[in-house]
């Protein structure tokens, strides 16, 4: 969630802030700068959806609903409402109530962390499907991930409290803007530290197998096709994340809020992109190139009558639904 480091101050709950103080000048050029940068990531996320909604009805919506089908339905559409929500918060001369505005900061400032937990599930059936239903393993993720996800909770629980909206006219631009203490913003920058090192762990789970099973595997293997599929798709979604991260983290350097304006403006607004791309576009893609690689991979075999298992031990071990969920044979349908 990349929002300009600021402490603002009202002068009264129900008293609007008027004025035209040049202080308030480079407050303005950022909403109206960051704005540019919002569009051109919602953009990007809507056109995602468009660009794979053929691929997401015949392999994820037409197919019965599982639990990780329902992961993916609320990451995806939840990228694009998230995508209007940020565009309001800084959408010049639109007039939105006090309590709609604090509605729509804690809606903005949570999703990151209930998205993530959910991508963090989705990850832990991946790897644990990798490592063939491991029950150690299986326990070991869950834990690493409530532990994460509790302490990215706690932080932005204490980061937001007080936290509330104040209508205002600055310099004839209509806005409203959020009260929240400067240090309060930087603890909620630093929940994504626990959220880092869960995602560090699955990369090294993920990467760790896949060096294995390639090893173990001749070339051109099903097995060996399986795994490259999901460290792919694992691999660059890490990427996202971590750049999404460090933009995270160096937004706590006084570097950075002190450097000139455009600078910080272009800095705030590429953080943003990152994020957004990370959690709408790469995350719910975790699930639809594994589907839509099992779904050719069923077609060669049998005519691709069912896309219900992504085999990883050449009929014996599978996944079903093709997100890696739980087990299921291929020939019969049922579950194993």
């Amino acid at each position: 969630m990349a929002v300009y480091p600021h402490a603002f101050h009202k002068p009264h709950p129900d008293m609007t802030i008027v004025s035209d103080d040049p202080a308030w000048w480079p407050l303005i050029s950022f909403c109206r700068f960051y704005n540019y940068f919002l569009a051109a990531c919602s953009t990007a996320v809507v056109y995602d959806w468009v660009l794979t909604f053929g691929q997401e009805f015949e392999l994820i919506l037409s197919q019965r609903w599982p639990f990780m089908t329902v992961l993916y339905i609320c990451v995806r559409y939840l990228g694009i409402l998230y995508s209007v929500i940020s565009i309001l918060l800084f959408l010049p001369n639109i007039w939105i109530t006090d309590v709609v505005r604090t509605t729509l900061w804690y809606i903005q400032a949570w999703n990151p962390v209930i998205v993530n937990a959910m991508l963090g599930v989705i990850m832990t059936a991946r790897i644990n499907a990798m490592y063939e239903g491991s029950k150690k393993l299986f326990i070991f993720l869950v834990v690493a991930l409530l532990a994460s996800t509790i302490a990215s909770g706690v932080m932005m629980v204490i980061a937001n409290l007080g936290v509330s909206g104040q209508e205002a006219v600055l310099s004839g631009y209509h806005t409203c803007i959020t009260e929240i203490d400067a240090y309060m913003m930087y603890l909620t920058y630093e929940s994504v530290i626990s959220t880092a090192v869960w995602e560090i762990l699955a990369l090294f789970l993920a990467v760790w197998i896949v060096i294995k099973h390639v090893r173990q595997s001749p070339t051109g293997s099903t097995i060996g096709d399986c795994f490259r599929i999901l460290i792919e798709s694992h691999t660059f979604y890490f990427l996202a994340f971590a750049t999404m991260t460090c933009f995270t983290l160096g937004s706590l350097s006084p570097n950075i809020t002190n450097s000139s304006p455009i600078g910080r403006d272009i800095y705030f607004g590429v953080w943003a992109i990152a994020q957004m791309l990370q959690m709408f576009v790469l995350g719910p893609r975790l699930i639809l190139s594994v589907r839509k690689s099992h779904a050719k991979l069923v077609a060669r075999a049998d005519g691709g009558t069912g896309m219900t298992s992504i085999a990883f031990h050449a009929g014996e071990n599978v996944l079903t639904d093709g997100d890696v969920s739980t087990g299921e044979d291929v020939s019969t349908g049922e579950d194993v």
